[in-house]
Parts: structure tokens; C-alpha cells; sequence
């Protein structure tokens, strides 16, 4: 895997179940690309929604998106009949090689610091192989369940180039892509107990940073690749470092990302560590305005003001907290200090799937749950996981909305299904209400990554194959 392919989306082959979009040859002043027409509803998330709407793409970008009867013409058109069109969701945190050890059953009943414990000494396998096949087995997921957009927190770099495997399987399956270059090093003043064989040096990894950036990092409108960084946690990197990255992601225009706030105490740790609390740290290292960190189940009021005051917004992941029995994340509280929030679905093996429906919908029971019946709507679960999101990856000028020079990335609902039958009133709250839904088309770029409910990119059972053996080998190998 030393080398990248290209770029190959391209759109799905017809088969016997997938017609292919209706050509249109004629081609009159004014004709798009792509025309995706006829749905139920159209939401926008950029302005009001449209029954009956339409969304034309050209170049890659939304040109328009208006009423039935007044469609431009196209040189493809999708059929939408019977959907909801949305933005396609946008994933704020992931560890996509996580799902080589999904629910594993000797981690099953352990809360983090134990699940941790039993999962490290089998992802210190993770090679080149294992790094391209669980990405694009979880990209292949993410497409299926209407994501267009993921970041991905790769921190354990025990081989190099896992990232440029990485960024291989995603141009293959044709999903955008934020990897973050993650790392462990070795904290000031930490036992040599707490320090793992396998962390890095920090020159090393500002180096392998800066290569990434240089060979990957696109900020170019429409984007397909960006790259971003920061340790896995507080707990296991160095001031020095934390302003290094910000120096770098400065001078390249990137992001920065970290855990925070995951556990208990974590506020007082970081006092006793580095003389400041994690968001005073951050933004003294320069992370302000350009960093967005997962979890915030602890911040606490002081943390919340940090958070805030730095502009650092916080991918929610309710599955993943809830499952290691992590707790809740104040989310009224964060969005009322203007805390930008996003959903992210974490790793597969904590969050055990990779759909943000499923977390939006997680997100929505949690906060009425805590909060009461008006806490959350299903259409602020919606924007939790299209617009928050955006705005987490410093996106949000051209992604999690559907709008005149936006990127063309839409998700399309099938609701003529049984789950759906009898909402009528309410679309958008019946999504996260009503599903698990099903996805006819995803588009990235106005592309089909997924049509007809079927995936575009080629080879998935080989990719299945291949991820089965990685993963059996794993899990019954002996620790290394």
C-alpha cells in the first residue's frame, strides 16, 4: 500500500435492482449536472424547507434548490419519490480501525479505562492492511447510513503510513475525509508505568504531521481531503507539543482535535499536570478558533466558559458515553454558552455502529430524558448531525446545509416504509422519531456513493473477506 490510486468514484453500474439516473442528452441553456427531483420534502437546513422540491447540482455544488415546476433542466436526473432529501450527515469523531475489535466480549462490561486496557494490546497490530480494509469497511457503513463527511482520530501509530492508507480507502469508496493525525508521547513528569511502549517522540510526530499536511491537506472549496491533529488526550502529550501543532495547523490553515473531558476529574488532573485547566491549557497553546475536541461529558461550569471563551466546539457521541457508562453531556448547557456542538459517532468498538441517525436519536432521548420533553426536537437532533458537525471541521461555508454554492453532498430517505407509516404531519420530527430509516441515494459532490440502497464503490464482499480474517486473527491472538 505504498502507493495511492486515484480517485475512482464514479456512479453505481446499473443492476438488476438499480436503474441507472435518467439521461438527459439535450442539453438547454442552463442544464446541471445532476437533478435530484420529486421528493416529499426537501431539507434545507439554510433556509425553509420545500415540499415537493428539488436540488440541482452542477460542478460538484448545490446551483439551486426550489419548488416542483420549477426544475432546470438536467443531464441526469434521480428520482426522489417517497423520500425526505437532507444534507448528507457529517461525522465530528470516529476511530475507524476501532471496528477490528467490535463488540468484543472480554471489554463488554469494562467503562474506559478498562475497556482500554483489554483493547490496546490488540490494536497494536494495526498495519498498513488492517488500516485501508477498517477504513473502508466503516466508510462503507457511514455511506450506507446517508454520512458524505467523516473525521477519523487515528492516535496509535505503531507502523508508518496508516494514515496515507487511510486516505486511500476513502478516495476508493468516495466519502470526504478528515483524518486526524492523533499521537501518544509521553507526558511531563509521568511514571514510566503510564507511558506505552508505542508512544512517539513529539519531533516525530510534528514530522510525520507536516508530511501529512503537505501531501494531503486540500483547502480548496469542495475539498475532498483535510487534515487535522492533536493527541489522543491531555494525559499523554506536552505543552511544548500542543503549541507546536497550533503553530503548524496555523501556518497550513488546519484544525486541531483531542478528547476532553471524557471522565471525571480530568479538570483537576490537568491542573495538577500542567498548572491550568484543559480549556485555559488549549486555548493559552493557541488552539482557540480552530480546534474542536469529543466528548465533554465533564466539563463542568468552568470548562463550558473555557470552551466557549477559546471558541472550541465539542463532537457529541451519546452511544459511545453511554455504553462505557461514561455519563451524559450537558448539551443545553454548552449550546446556551454558544458551544458549538456536533455528533460524532466514536470508535466501532466503543460505539459498536456507525450511523448518526442513531446518535441523533440517542442525542434527542438523552436530552429530554434530562432536560424534559422541549430539550431537544428531532429537527435539532437533525442539525446536531448536518450543520454542528459543519461547523466542528470548520465546514460550515460549504457542507451540512443544502444551499446555492454549498457542496452537493445530500442523503435520501426512503419513507414509504413501515417504520414510517403514519407520519404525516412532521417530517423532519419523524426522522430520528420514526427509523431506523433507510437510505435510497447518498451523493458526495453530487456523485453517487450509494444508489438505489447499494453501495457504488466495488469490491465489498472481498473488503468484508478481508476485514473477517484481520479481525478473527486479533481478537484470538495472544496479547503483543
Amino acid at each position: 500500500m505504498s502507493t495511492l490510486p486515484g480517485d475512482r468514484r464514479a456512479d453505481c453500474p446499473p443492476g438488476p435492482a438499480a436503474a441507472p439516473p435518467t439521461e438527459v442528452r439535450d442539453q438547454a441553456p442552463g442544464t446541471v449536472d445532476l437533478l435530484v427531483r420529486g421528493a416529499e420534502l426537501v431539507v434545507t437546513m439554510a433556509g425553509e424547507d420545500i415540499p415537493g422540491g428539488w436540488v440541482a447540482a452542477d460542478g460538484g455544488m448545490v446551483a439551486a434548490v426550489g419548488p416542483p415546476g420549477s426544475e432546470p433542466p438536467a443531464r441526469r436526473v434521480l428520482d426522489a419519490s417517497g423520500t425526505l432529501v437532507t444534507p448528507g450527515l457529517v461525522n465530528a469523531h470516529h476511530h475507524l480501525f476501532q471496528n477490528l475489535t467490535r463488540a468484543f466480549a472480554p471489554a463488554a462490561a469494562e467503562g474506559l479505562s478498562g475497556w482500554l486496557g483489554v483493547l490496546r494490546p490488540l490494536w497494536r497490530r494495526l498495519d498498513e492492511e488492517a488500516a485501508h480494509v477498517s477504513t473502508w469497511v466503516g466508510l462503507a457503513e457511514l455511506a450506507r447510513n446517508g454520512c458524505t463527511t467523516t473525521a477519523d482520530h487515528l492516535y496509535l501509530h505503531p507502523r508508518p503510513r496508516l494514515v496515507d492508507a487511510q486516505v486511500a480507502a476513502a478516495r476508493e469508496v468516495g466519502l470526504r475525509f478528515h483524518p486526524v493525525r492523533g499521537s501518544v508521547v509521553a507526558r511531563p513528569g509521568a511514571d514510566r508505568d503510564e507511558v506505552p511502549s508505542w508512544a512517539e517522540r513529539p519531533d516525530d510526530v510534528l514530522a510525520d504531521s507536516a508530511r501529512l499536511l503537505d501531501a494531503f491537506h486540500d483547502r480548496s472549496a469542495g475539498a475532498m481531503t483535510r487534515v487535522a491533529m492533536g493527541p489522543t488526550a491531555l494525559a499523554a502529550t506536552t505543552p511544548a507539543l500542543l503549541e507546536d501543532l497550533a503553530r503548524l495547523a496555523g501556518r497550513h490553515d488546519a484544525r486541531l482535535h483531542t478528547h476532553l473531558f471524557e471522565e471525571p476529574g480530568e479538570a483537576e488532573e490537568c491542573r495538577a499536570w500542567f498548572g491550568r485547566p484543559p480549556g485555559r491549557l488549549l486555548a493559552d497553546s493557541g488552539w482557540g478558533g480552530r480546534a474542536w475536541v469529543a466528548h465533554a461529558v465533564h466539563p463542568g461550569e468552568e470548562g463550558v466558559r473555557d470552551l466557549a471563551a477559546a471558541g472550541i466546539g465539542v463532537a457529541h457521541c451519546p452511544s459511545s458515553n453511554a455504553l462505557l457508562g461514561a455519563g451524559i453531556a450537558p448539551l443545553s448547557t454548552l449550546r446556551a454558552a454558544g458551544v458549538t456542538v456536533g455528533l460524532g459517532t466514536d470508535g466501532s468498538a466503543s460505539a459498536d455502529s456507525a450511523s448518526l441517525w442513531l446518535e441523533a436519536r440517542t442525542a434527542m432521548l438523552l436530552a429530554r430524558a434530562t432536560g424534559g420533553a422541549p430539550a431537544m426536537s428531532g429537527r435539532q437532533a437533525l442539525a446536531l448531525a448536518t450543520v454542528g458537525a459543519a461547523r466542528c471541521l470548520g465546514r460550515e461555508e460549504e457542507i451540512g446545509a443544502l444551499g446555492p454554492g454549498m457542496c452537493a453532498d445530500i442523503a435520501v430517505w426512503e419513507l414509504d416504509e413501515v417504520m414510517f407509516a403514519g407520519a404525516h404531519t412532521d417530517l423532519v420530527e419523524a426522522w430520528p422519531r420514526c427509523g431506523p430509516p433507510r437510505v435510497r441515494h447518498t451523493l458526495v459532490g453530487g456523485v453517487p456513493v450509494v444508489r438505489d440502497g447499494e453501495l457504488c464503490a466495488p469490491g465489498l464482499p472481498a473488503r468484508l473477506a478481508s476485514h473477517r480474517a484481520i479481525a478473527r486473527a486479533w481478537q484470538h491472538a495472544a496479547p503483543v
